[in-house]
């Protein structure tokens, strides 16, 4: 998909040498650099999520599943 859009003079330009320097085409620089940004933040978002997600709830495990994983080991020693 082609589209148009206005960046900072200084931008472009670090741009178009930052593209040369890797031998990219300017269109494969900005959409891995795009890429790159929408991955960054759609997992600051899920992280915000599970961080609600577990807001809600006591997090302590509870001392009877502790008690029975502790016996579910082996006696062996390590």
């Amino acid at each position: 998909m082609k589209t148009a859009v206005s960046i900072p003079d200084n931008v472009y330009t670090s741009a178009e040498k930052l593209a040369r320097r890797l031998g990219k085409s300017r269109s494969q620089l900005y959409s891995q650099a795009i890429s790159s940004y929408l991955s960054k933040h759609q997992k600051e978002g899920l992280t915000a999520k599970l961080n609600e997600v577990y807001s809600d709830g006591d997090s302590k495990v509870d001392p009877l599943l502790i008690n029975l994983q502790t016996r579910s080991l082996s006696k062996e020693e390590w």
